[in-house]
């Protein structure tokens, strides 16, 4: 898109399968705005064909094309007086760069911050009097913050450790910083440092209780009112992610008390009045307005599906991303609006989802089914195996396991033990017996789906990416009887090789999740590691990996490699000059087609 460009909407070209449709079809994330200018906007669309960033005057109506990168851009922030945009550049997908921006209406690119080397990115905090605070990460300093005061000058750093750290926020008027660290060593869950610019110390608040108990504080953003020492802060207390208010100049801690079933996260609206809270629970997604005067919560109207992002405008509005796994995504106002669109063909619809719910060995086990529409089985059916392992599959728009249905399977997807979304406990369940625990919910969703005849049992594929991708190798290994085809993306496929090559911050949650690195205890690593068990494997496996991806690095994925070809195992391998996953339409419908192709070639036909 360029300055002027009209959003049209075109008809889909009938020559084209749908299910690349879904991949074609230009898409919008949702508009960020810029807090004292909130007529400028800043989004992410992949109009060219590649996912980069835009930006969007309001006022005018005028939009262009910031970023322009072989890989894609999707990191970025608008400058609080929206004059500048910001934007991590890092080096063919690799996450290792430096920022950079560019003036909001066009002009040549610079460094954003001169004097700090290139990094692994920590945080970014663009205050508004000008100042500028960056956090990174490396493997020979482990965690650093800097501080750049208005009117320029050299980065100073403030703060310094081997765990991992990160900027939270910077309060409205910029004297304050929240820093979310894991100096007690339990890497899944932050504590909250505030201090002011210079580094020193103003509060500290820690859930974990020195790393005995496994709760944390995920900081939410200060009160956008200058002076306002409230901060907005996610915890754990109760078994699940809420939100509450900590003032850090009265240590006063104030309970919501939000009384909603599922995880409840919240952002301010901008005069400080309210909060806007997203409720998601068992893989669907809502919005409430909560009043802080008057502890009012309201409902605000969405419809039922999954709304992905949303922010609340000045006017008291809210604009909100939302889909369903039939439904394309769209960005929506509470005014009744679509915000956004990108020019181009809307993708196709597909079916939705049916909820299951499975008795495991470790409580109820929630998975998401697809089958094609008036289907009735045994269908071949994929296991479509989500990353994370921290995240969950919702009731969302997803050209993946569209593609699947289109081509006549049913896909189902299993929010497992390590899940988010199903309280603390399911997702802290995991630690030690790292992939074992997933694997087993997964077999028992499994026994469901061939019980109740939804899938052949001679048909069942086994797919993920990163750390789906993982357990698919390890479930390829540890179950070789229960698979057909095994198609992992990006996946850890030798434990300890990977631990040594990844970036600092995975190596630190690698210890959390396992208690120790593998010289601690390398009887987890060997029990939890695919290439322990790669003689096993019975399946046809598929791997794809990006050369340069620094969290599932390539070498480690070579190991396994090796080991299957050693052996005369059937599999294919694709790499591709990228990091963890591709920004590049093109590229992505090029793997999704092999992984189609390789299905196909490696099933038995059913009767």
């Amino acid at each position: 898109m360029t300055d002027n460009d009209q959003q049209t909407t075109t008809t889909p070209d009938p020559a084209v399968p749908e299910w690349e449709q879904r991949f074609r079809a230009p898409r919008v994330s949702l508009p960020e705005w810029a807090e004292d200018a909130p007529a400028r906007s800043l989004f992410v669309s992949n109009a060219t064909g590649t996912y980069e960033l835009y930006a969007w005057d309001r006022e005018s109506g005028g939009q262009r094309q910031v970023t322009d990168r072989p890989n894609g851009t999707t990191d970025g922030v608008l400058s609080p007086d929206g004059a500048w945009v910001w934007w991590f550049s890092d080096t063919d997908g690799d996450e290792f760069g430096v920022w950079m921006r560019q003036p909001f209406h066009g002009g040549p690119d610079e460094p954003a911050v001169p004097g700090l080397a290139a990094s692994y990115p920590a945080g970014l905090a663009l205050g508004r009097d000008g100042t500028v605070v960056v956090g990174r990460s490396t493997d020979e300093d482990g965690s650093t913050l800097h501080v750049v005061r208005p009117g320029g000058g050299e980065p100073v750093e403030i703060y310094r450790h081997r765990e991992s750290a990160g900027v939270g926020d910077l309060s409205h008027d910029g004297t304050l910083l929240a820093i979310e660290h894991t100096e007690h060593g339990d890497a899944m869950h932050s504590a909250v440092r505030v201090v002011r610019p210079d580094g020193s110390p103003v509060a500290e608040l820690d859930d974990t209780e020195g790393g005995t108990e496994e709760l944390g504080l995920s900081v939410l953003g200060f009160a956008p009112v200058d002076g306002d020492t409230r901060l907005l802060l996610a915890h754990q207390r109760r078994g699940r992610w809420e939100p509450m208010l900590w003032d850090v100049a009265t240590g006063e801690q104030s309970d919501l008390g939000i009384d909603l079933p599922g995880d409840v996260s919240a952002e301010w609206f901008p005069d400080g009045t309210g909060l806007l809270v997203a409720h998601g629970f068992e893989a669907r997604s809502e919005l409430w307005r909560y009043e802080i005067a008057t502890r009012a919560l309201v409902k605000v109207d969405t419809p039922p599906g999954t709304v992905s992002s949303a922010t609340p405008r000045p006017d008291g509005t809210v604009e909100y991303l939302w889909s369903s796994a039939a439904t394309p995504p769209a960005v929506r106002s509470t005014s009744g609006e679509v915000v956004l669109e990108a020019p181009g063909a809307r993708a196709p619809g597909s079916v939705p989802v049916e909820d299951v719910w499975v008795q495991g060995p470790g409580g109820r086990i929630h998975a998401l089914v697809q089958k094609p529409a008036g289907a009735t089985g045994p269908l071949p059916t994929v296991f479509d195996v989500h990353g994370g392992p921290t995240w969950h599959d919702s009731d969302a728009f997803a050209a993946g396991p569209a593609a699947w249905v289109d081509h006549g399977y049913a896909v189902v997807r299993v929010n497992y033990r390590g899940s988010t979304g199903y309280g603390r406990e399911w997702t802290d369940a995991l630690k030690h017996r790292v992939g074992l625990i997933e694997l087993e919910d997964i077999a028992a969703v499994r026994e469901w789906a061939v019980a109740s005849g939804l899938a052949d049992p001679d048909r069942l594929v086994l797919s993920g990416g990163s750390w789906g991708g993982y357990l698919t190798l390890l479930g390829l290994g540890t179950q070789p009887q229960a698979w057909a085809v095994g198609l992992a993306a990006v996946p850890v496929a030798d434990y300890v090789t990977a631990y040594h090559d990844e970036m600092e911050a995975l190596k630190a949650l690698d210890r959390t999740l396992l208690g120790g690195s593998p010289e601690e205890v390398p009887e987890r690593f060997e029990a939890s590691s695919p290439i322990t068990y790669v003689d096993a494997v019975r399946a046809p496996v598929y791997i794809s990996a990006g050369v340069n991806d620094p969290r599932c690095p390539i070498r480690q994925i070579d190991n396994y490699v090796d080991r299957l070809a050693a052996r005369g195992a059937v599999h294919e391998v694709y790499r591709y000059d990228a990091g963890h996953g591709s920004l590049v339409v093109e590229e992505r419908i090029k793997q999704v087609r092999l992984e189609l192709e390789f299905a196909a070639r490696h099933l038995t036909p059913g009767s």
